[in-house]
């Protein structure tokens, strides 16, 4: 069980501050995005965040809503928190009410709220089943005790698995680390450039980086390894050179983090593969959509199933998607909806701008330079099965060349589609091989004829685009026209006569 004060302890005065202490604090159960004042659901327990609220009026109501129904605190942002009229409200109702840094964002703030959260619920599974590994959270203020200065533990992808109180005292690349929940990349670059990665894959037992040009001040950090793998490591703000004792039981404590780092991937890897099976069950129409969606935590509103081509001779392709989707899929329930199924990965993702949706996951895989994705329809849970039918028909599109990548959803491509279905269709009746085409497609020059009638039949009436297709001239074009009409008995001024070639040429082109 973990109250609003240990929360806002854990999370530090870098992001929340308490502006108003309630009587009994009452245990936090989750994190609730109040988007619209009078309509957000509220239980016993809840932290709750305004978004919404635009008006210290707007504030007042929503402290007393979440009051009426028991919630555990109402975070605010400035100036909001710190209105007479909030506090007075939070007062009366007997509310906790909490100041939010203006910086930050309230997607990361649902993020690092539920990390504490989940964090809590891991350490009262320890409490149940005691082991020498201890809580990472508690490590890290251990481990900030011990070299005094604030400390942040990551893992080898410099993603933040816990931080120490204190990180007020840091600097603004800190700030914007925990608030990320990941090294920015251009602080990343900066520490890259100066070798620190490539000290810590070489086995040094503790790094010390000096003050940089840019205010980052100095950093001790020390890798976690076990059996000669790199974990993750801890990274210390400090105010300059530390000694050798120092620094020395600064890194005794990198053993510990690493038992804890492993039975944090044991427990992942089970759950990850847990969250497999239940997304493989509901993709071939097997499974439980209902159980998925409670297992998965996948809210009642529409979904896609996105379907990334693992089938890739660039030996970067792999880990550039794990890594991807593991990092976008990260807001989307409590565990990513991810499974691998036949060399393709597919992954569950809500129809919506906000972290973890099909946007954002569009967005990100078109600015990486990766393997083919392509998303199926909107559909409700337990309609995923044909999500992942049309992502996979969408997907064989972008690997044949019909549709341009590298990320197609199936509700946008609807015309090539149409034109595919009916080459596949056509193709299997022997369309291409009756009429005045038969005989073209005898010829030595037959791609000469082919290539030009097509052309000719998608721009009706347009020579100079049918040209220009064919990077040719427009008169080109019509002493080539002249040369297949001479060369075929056919009516091309029929509508009926187009149309049935074109089918056909669609066929040949298309199946």
């Amino acid at each position: 069980m973990i109250t609003v004060p240990g929360v806002v302890d854990r999370m530090g005065p870098t992001l929340l501050r308490t502006v108003h202490a309630a009587g009994p604090a009452l245990a936090v159960t989750d994190v609730v995005i109040a988007e619209t004042v009078k309509r957000t659901p509220v239980s016993a327990g809840d932290l709750v965040l305004g978004v919404a609220v635009g008006t210290t009026a707007d504030a007042v109501e929503l402290v007393r809503h979440c009051a009426a129904h028991g919630a555990a605190a109402v975070l605010l942002k400035p100036p909001h928190a710190a209105r007479t009229a909030v506090r007075t409200a939070a007062q009366k109702a007997g509310t906790a009410l909490v100041e939010v840094h203006s910086a930050t964002a309230w997607a990361q703030l649902v993020w690092l709220l539920r990390s504490v959260l989940d964090a809590a619920a891991d350490e009262a599974t320890d409490a149940l089943n005691p082991g020498p590994f201890g809580d990472l959270f508690r490590l890290a203020d251990a481990a900030a005790a011990v070299v005094d200065a604030p400390v942040t533990v990551e893992d080898a992808n410099s993603r933040v698995l816990a931080y120490s109180a204190r990180q007020d005292r840091t600097d603004s690349a800190r700030v914007s680390t925990i608030m990320g929940r990941r090294v920015p990349d251009d602080v990343l670059a900066r520490f890259r450039s100066r070798g620190v990665f490539r000290e810590l894959s070489r086995g040094r037992t503790a790094i010390f980086v000096p003050a940089q040009k840019d205010g980052t001040l100095p950093r001790l950090i020390v890798p976690v390894r076990m059996g000669g793998e790199l974990l993750g490591s801890m990274w210390a703000v400090v105010p300059g050179p530390v000694t050798d004792e120092r620094a020395a039981a600064f890194a005794d404590i990198a053993p510990v983090v690493a038992l804890h780092l492993l039975r944090r991937r044991a427990r992942e890897d089970t759950d990850r593969g847990r969250s497999a099976e239940l997304v493989r069950s509901v993709l071939e129409g097997t499974g439980s959509a209902r159980l998925v969606a409670a297992e998965l935590d996948l809210a009642d509103e529409p979904h896609r199933v996105v379907a990334i081509d693992a089938q890739s001779d660039d030996p970067l392709a792999e880990g550039v998607r794990l890594a991807l989707l593991e990092r976008l899929t990260e807001g989307v329930g409590r565990r990513p909806a991810v499974a691998d199924l036949h060399g393709v990965l597919y992954a569950i993702v809500p129809d919506t701008d906000g972290r973890g949706g099909w946007r954002a996951l569009r967005e990100a895989l078109a600015e990486l330079a990766g393997p083919l994705a392509a998303a199926g329809g909107s559909v409700p849970v337990n309609d995923l099965a044909r999500s992942r039918a049309e992502a996979d028909e969408a997907l064989s599109l972008l690997r044949a060349g019909l549709v341009t990548g590298p990320v197609a959803a199936h509700d946008e491509v609807w015309t090539v589609l149409v034109l595919h279905r009916t080459a596949v269709v056509s193709t299997g009746a022997g369309v291409a091989h009756v009429g005045p085409l038969a005989y073209l497609r005898s010829r030595e020059d037959a791609d000469w004829y082919l290539d030009t009638l097509y052309e000719w039949l998608r721009h009706p009436g347009d020579p100079r685009a049918a040209a220009a297709a064919l990077t040719i001239h427009p008169n080109t074009l019509r002493y080539r026209m002249a040369r297949i009409t001479a060369a075929v008995d056919v009516d091309l001024g029929d509508p009926n006569t187009r149309l049935a070639l074109l089918i056909q040429l669609i066929a040949l082109r298309w199946g």
